[in-house]
């Protein structure tokens, strides 16, 4: 029932993450989920993958600080207040959540990010001059 996750503590350095992440995807090790939380000088990258220990030897490889924890995943109904009734469950149980991230499946084939830019219009201009696919918010939202 537990599910293990990939600590990796960083310097918030440019670059960073996309050698981390370019590293696992060329060993084939897919990112099922991934969070990150950052200060000015640091950042924890939390991510749950396919072959954990391949993982952890080839981020070490790479100069990482890397820890394993157990996590557990959820599932509830994707409707209005079915969070809100879990947190309270927990809540009353007298458990105190230390942090949430979201992991989203839609679809088996297709995984879908998030990302937030400095300049957003020479983003989508990138994104879009190299072919990647940019979805509008009625497909992210299912509409």
């Amino acid at each position: 029932m537990k599910v293990r996750q990939v600590s990796v503590f960083l310097e918030n350095r440019s670059g960073r993450l996309a050698k981390i992440t370019t590293a696992l995807g060329n060993a084939g090790i897919n990112i099922r989920a991934m969070s990150l939380a950052d200060t000015s000088d640091f950042g924890i990258l939390r991510m749950v993958m396919t072959d954990t220990e391949r993982a952890v030897s080839l981020l070490k490889d790479h100069g990482c600080t890397v820890r394993v924890t157990e996590v557990l995943a959820v599932a509830i109904p994707d409707m209005p207040g079915a969070l809100g009734k879990l947190l309270s469950i927990l809540e009353n149980a007298g458990l105190n959540l230390e942090y949430v991230y979201v992991f989203i499946q839609k679809s088996p084939d297709e995984a879908v990010l998030i990302f937030q830019f400095d300049d957003i219009n020479k983003a989508l201009k990138t994104l879009l001059d190299n072919n990647i696919t940019v979805l509008n918010e009625k497909t992210v939202l299912g509409m």
